[in-house]
């Protein structure tokens, strides 16, 4: 039998059980089986929609119906790919090899826990679970700036956002446990807690599939959006690493130059001469953000509802390149993720690593800034020549031009040997050697 037959085996079988509802029908098919690795240029070469699909659809309603479906899958040697909204930018959710894609939207339960954490389906999206938290008086430690994303696809494929500057990443104790069905024929789920969680987070579904996600909050903080602009890229960076000084750590801080700024989609006019830099300010702070940007630039505005600073985080991390890209379809981008002081420090040399224009997109960790290089595309070879230049420049850099696990390989490769023994989860993205051996993770950690 071949994967198409085995497929339809194991989705007859799964309706018997009723774990969840199939699909077959081609259009859902073909949406699904494509996340928005449409951003990298290399990677829309070479996985463009409806060039690998699923044979099936299949969402779970209910936990249990994880372990069930995995199991008839597992008995039919069928692949499986997890998926949660398609907000992935990498191509971690495209079937290589067909079978069943997993859409895990259905687990969309948010419970808020008598210790203050809060526990969520797999397929909650981070707009309800801030929702819920801020009606409890909590804020979760961090959301991706994609913030309609599922806490299964930041967990199992993100890790950093808002809220980074202060939390790091999603690997630093933002899970407090998970529970994970593991495809080897057991029909079984347990829950991970501890260092066990490391080999769930950033690897893409290959250990396991996350059913829920326990993670960590804060008492609620009163945030407000501060906008900003300076005359020049160096009045920027100033205001810019100020920002770590503050008795109150932003929850985001994002830079942009003036080619970047008029494809922004801020509820304001910015200035299309003039470095745009926008903040997420706790309110006792905002004052004092404000009075910094004066100091070296303007202060345009400071917006006080907390919808805003949603808006803002929408314009941070790889976003404006996605801006960028839409606003000037004569010409192909690519982008890549770095981080380090060179950012800041030594911008001209980062800028002639490709031929230009070039330019930058800042962002805040807690250690120093990361910023998104945007270039005209050449080539995958000319893109991936950039990445050692970088490196030499003390930059780190992260490729978003592969779909490759690239954090803890070791530890995956031994976990998934134990819980995917046919290598049936999420098949292509698990390898020894990532051909791009990128695994810095723009600086973060």
């Amino acid at each position: 039998m071949n994967v198409a037959e085995r497929t339809a085996a194991a989705v007859a079988e799964i309706e018997r059980l009723g774990a969840g509802t199939v699909s077959t029908d081609p259009a859902l098919i073909l949406k699904v089986s494509s996340d928005w690795s449409r951003m990298s240029p290399v990677l829309q070469e070479k996985v463009p929609p409806g060039r690998y699909v699923a044979h099936a659809v299949v969402r779970p309603t209910r936990p249990e119906h994880v372990p069930q479906l995995l199991r008839a899958a597992f008995d039919h040697d069928v692949p499986v790919t997890p998926r949660g909204a398609g907000t992935g930018n990498y191509g971690q959710a495209t079937p290589f090899d067909g079978g069943i894609l997993l859409d895990l939207r259905g687990l969309d339960t948010i419970t808020v826990n008598p210790g203050g954490t809060i526990t969520a389906g797999a397929g909650a999206r981070l707009t309800a679970i801030d929702k819920v938290g801020r009606a409890a008086g909590l804020d979760i430690w961090m959301y991706p700036s994609t913030k309609s994303s599922t806490i299964g696809g930041f967990i199992g494929g993100g890790s950093a956002g808002t809220g980074t500057i202060e939390h790091r990443t999603t690997a630093d104790g933002f899970v407090v446990s998970a529970l994970v069905a593991p495809m080897d024929g057991s029909g079984t789920m347990r829950r991970v807690t501890g260092d066990e969680l490391t080999p769930y987070i950033h690897t893409y579904g290959v250990t396991g599939i996350l059913v829920d996600v326990e993670v960590r909050t804060d008492p609620a903080r009163d945030w407000v959006a501060v906008y900003g602009s300076f005359g020049s890229y160096a009045d920027l960076v100033e205001v810019h690493r100020s920002l770590l000084d503050l008795p109150q750590l932003p929850r985001l801080a994002s830079g942009d130059e003036p080619a970047l700024v008029p494809t922004l989609t801020a509820p304001l006019d910015l200035d299309p001469a003039r470095w745009s830099l926008r903040v997420i300010a706790e309110a006792s702070t905002a004052g004092e953000v404000a009075a910094r940007m004066a100091a070296g630039g303007e202060h345009v505005a400071t917006l006080t509802d907390y919808v805003e600073t949603d808006r803002l985080s929408g314009m941070s991390y790889n976003h404006p390149v996605w801006f960028f890209q839409r606003g000037n379809p004569q010409q192909s981008y690519f982008h890549m993720e770095t981080g380090g002081t060179p950012l800041w420090d030594a911008p001209d040399a980062v800028r002639e690593v490709y031929d230009g224009p070039v330019h930058v997109h800042l962002d805040l960790f807690a250690h120093g800034p990361g910023a998104m290089i945007v270039a005209e595309y050449q080539g995958e070879e000319a893109t991936l020549a950039g990445i050692p230049k970088l490196e030499a420049l003390g930059v780190g850099v992260h490729s978003p031009h592969q779909w490759y696990v690239d954090r803890n390989v070791e530890l995956a490769i031994e976990t998934a040997r134990v819980n995917d023994p046919k290598g049936l989860l999420n098949p292509g993205k698990l390898v020894a050697i990532p051909p791009v051996d990128t695994r810095v993770n723009i600086g973060v950690r």
